[in-house]
């Protein structure tokens, strides 16, 4: 058994070494004119549309999708590694053995004989390592290092995280509920004067109460709301159907009557669960 498991390992390990010699083949001189032609900036796109897709795959709870979208992000990361090794940086081994050196340098609860039994004060230990490791010494703030390209309710539950990791959080979710509330009330005070640049300012701070709610739940709110986003669509298009069926302009028909339709698409995904 032990040998069959190394057989299949070192198979793996052969099949990445083919993957790495595929993209060298296809940045090569008589290689691929589109592959070629890219560049980092060139990529950024992709790179985010693969990681997105690999996010819904992971809402659909499907494994085959899962494993096929996670190739196209390793193939990614693969082809930012060749460029950089072009031009003399570094390579996908490179990637690997700073990754692998950093994993073990943030966890010395299991590699070395630090003891840490508190998933909290993981978190905590791993900032303190992380703020002296020489690309973080000049960071000022335990806020700095979150990208600004991160979607905003991310960045807004990566921001909260840090931050309670040094003690600035609050001690019940009560508390972050009179909070929403007041934010709410702030927000319906800039309504009524028709304040537009307070009512921006206001709806902001409401959404960020709400991602504190979400994080005290241990709901990432990035996720919950893209399977909202992803159910309306779902149900919505339910709704152009059903219309279509009956040889209708959806323009033509009542809200009510979308709203009737809309509670049937509603009550077809319980039914489902």
């Amino acid at each position: 058994m032990e040998d069959r498991e190394k057989k299949i390992d070192s198979e793996k390990r052969s099949h990445f070494d083919k993957l790495v010699d595929i993209m060298e083949r296809l940045r090569g001189q008589e290689g691929c004119p589109w592959d070629l032609e890219q560049t980092r900036e060139s990529l950024k796109p992709f790179l985010i549309e693969e990681t997105y897709e690999v996010l819904e795959a992971i809402d659909e709870d499907n494994p085959e999708k899962i494993k096929e979208e996670l190739g196209d992000l390793l193939y990614q990361i693969i082809f930012y590694a060749r460029i950089a090794s072009e031009r003399g940086e570094f390579d996908i081994y490179d990637v690997i053995d700073k990754i692998h050196d950093k994993m073990i340098r943030r966890h010395p609860h299991v590699f070395k004989e630090e003891k840490i039994d508190d998933s909290k004060k993981v978190l905590k230990r791993w900032e303190e390592i992380k703020r002296k490791e020489k690309n973080n010494i000049g960071r000022r703030s335990v806020l700095d290092g979150i990208p600004k390209e991160l979607p905003s309710l991310l960045r807004a539950q990566i921001l909260q995280e840090k931050a309670s990791r040094v003690g600035f959080d609050w001690e019940h979710i009560d508390q972050v509920f009179e909070k929403v509330e007041e934010e709410m009330e702030e927000f319906r005070k800039a309504f009524s004067q028709k304040n537009t640049k307070e009512m921006e300012n206001e709806i902001g701070d409401l959404l960020f109460a709400l991602v504190n709610i979400a994080r005290f739940i241990e709901v990432n709110p990035e996720d919950a709301l893209r399977k909202t986003l992803s159910r309306f669509i779902k149900r919505f298009r339910y709704i152009e159907e059903e219309i279509a069926k009956e040889g209708r302009d959806i323009k033509e028909v009542s809200l009510e009557e979308m709203d009737s339709i809309w509670e049937r698409a509603k009550a077809g995904e319980r039914e489902e669960v």
